[in-house]
């Protein structure tokens, strides 16, 4: 694999570097703080997400030191004390870092990741983990929402072009593909990460050759075995598919070679699949496939099935790789908890005149409750992080805000969604391939109930406090507004 990885330790918001300063010279560098990064709403108002992003975190913190050019320019802002300087000349990771695996099913207000480490070090590596996680979490939800609509049809991402920047061309094919897209036309993501890189022809290629027919016969000479032709130049049904069955029959045919296709890019898409079905059917290229493309997004690929429209495979671009309906993934980073002298676990609570910012206290643990006679997900349970769940119990669970909506699990499997990824610094976690993530994210899909994968008003999925946390949670926001009132 090509190697890309670069030292972005300076990639990070001004204010963690003069916290991070403030914290060493008031002597709180040292304190020992938790921080959880988790998300609010889910994307396109749908009812999951998918977290992609951890290999690209677990590479930068290992990468993670300043070099001289960064401490000169640290002090050119004459705001840092040189023995803050000096401390970041031998700085790294190390702490502890528990996460969901990429590829997982999750939820709004359950913890994605949770960082244990010293107070600057901790908050310094905020803005590349919210950065990395927002961005492939909402690309790969993105894939997945395609991947449902096309219902078994293959979707390759086409967007680099319209991404926003390499890194969100590059990453966002990656975690496209984590959602579920089969190949990309971005070439370094091929290159780097395995993705399967694909691609055929431009208008341009069309337009350099005197003729459609000469355009299409060179391209099928040179690629024989991959000739899938763009039909749509001049006249689909008049002039493309014509040309392409002539070329077939003279160039792929005495080859023995069946296998090929024809990619659409304008017009009415299901008007024209069925009618150049039936042109290439009848002419004896069955095995022909129909390749669309053209603004797609999860709703116009579902009512083009609805329509009976003939597609074999789907090319997605802008609306894929910018998540173009719902651009922001909104996660965040927030300290639940320090610890004191003693190491004693001191839970935090952020309060907001908006309920949705309240955060949950503590260093917490999420278990995932499947029903054993049916694999699917039945609810999320998050706890104070040493609970345990026994599954061999009946576990009484409830809605957090509305307390007396309650539930008794039985007969389920309790399985915890973090993994440790860093101990001490060292890397503990082995990163799996990304066809393993692939496939990963193909079984928490799979393991959804119907309702909660449904794009319009999809059933809102339980995701619960422990009544131990919910307890703590409570009585800080009791004693909160005891404070106010005195």
């Amino acid at each position: 694999m090509k190697d890309i990885s670069r030292n972005l330790t300076m990639l990070c918001d001004f204010y963690e570097l003069t916290m991070g300063n403030g914290y060493f010279e008031c002597g709180m560098g040292d304190k020992i703080v938790y921080f959880d990064v988790f998300y609010r709403q889910n994307p396109d108002n749908g009812g999951f997400a998918v977290v992609a992003g951890l290999e690209q975190i677990v590479d930068y913190i290992n990468n993670l030191h300043f070099d001289e050019d960064d401490i000169a320019f640290l002090r050119s802002k004459n705001c840092f004390s040189e023995k803050f300087l000096n401390f970041l000349r031998d700085f790294h990771f190390e702490g502890d870092i528990w996460a969901v695996p990429e590829g997982t099913v999750v939820f709004p207000g359950e913890t994605l990741m949770t960082v244990r480490g010293r107070a600057i070090e901790a908050q310094f590596i905020e803005t590349y983990v919210l950065m990395v996680i927002n961005h492939e979490s909402l690309i790969a939800t993105k894939a997945a929402r395609l991947t449902r609509a096309a219902k078994g049809r293959a979707i390759s991402e086409f967007g680099s072009r319209r991404a926003q920047g390499a890194d969100a061309a590059i990453l966002g094919a990656r975690a496209a593909y984590i959602g579920g897209c089969n190949s990309t036309a971005c070439t370094i993501t091929d290159e780097v990460y395995g993705v399967p890189a694909t691609g055929t022809m431009a208008h341009s290629w069309v337009q350099m050759f005197d003729t459609e027919y000469e355009a299409f016969k060179t391209y099928c000479e040179i690629y024989p075995n991959n000739a899938t032709l763009l039909v749509d130049t001049y006249n689909v049904v008049e002039s493309g598919i014509p040309n392409a069955i002539r070329v077939f029959n003279e160039v792929l045919a005495p080859k023995g070679i069946r296998k090929c296709g024809i990619r659409i890019d304008s017009g009415d898409i299901t008007y024209l699949t069925k009618k150049v079905r039936k042109m290439l059917d009848d002419a004896g290229w069955t095995e022909c496939r129909i390749i669309v493309s053209n603004s797609m997004d999860e709703y116009i690929i579902r009512e083009l099935i609805r329509q009976g429209a003939e597609i074999d495979a789907f090319g997605v671009g802008e609306r894929l790789i910018t998540a173009k309906s719902d651009p922001v993934f909104g996660g965040v980073y927030k300290v639940c908890a320090v610890e004191n002298e003693n190491g004693e676990i001191i839970p935090k609570i952020k309060i907001s005149e908006n309920v949705g910012k309240i955060t949950t206290p503590h260093f917490k643990k999420v278990y995932r409750l499947r029903g054993r006679d049916t694999g699917k997900a039945e609810a999320d349970l998050i706890c104070l992080w040493d609970e345990t769940v026994d599954d061999t119990q009946p576990l009484e669970i409830f809605d957090p805000e509305h307390t007396w909506k309650r539930k008794t699990m039985e007969n389920f499997t309790a399985t915890e969604l973090l993994v440790p990824v860093f101990k001490n610094g060292k890397q503990v976690y082995t990163l799996p391939a990304l066809d393993d993530i692939r496939q990963h994210c193909a079984e928490e899909i799979a393991g959804m109930w119907e309702e909660v994968r449904r794009f319009t008003n999809p059933h809102n999925y339980y995701v619960d406090l422990s009544q131990k946390l919910w307890d703590i949670k409570h009585d800080m926001l009791k004693k909160r507004s005891g404070d106010y009132k005195k």
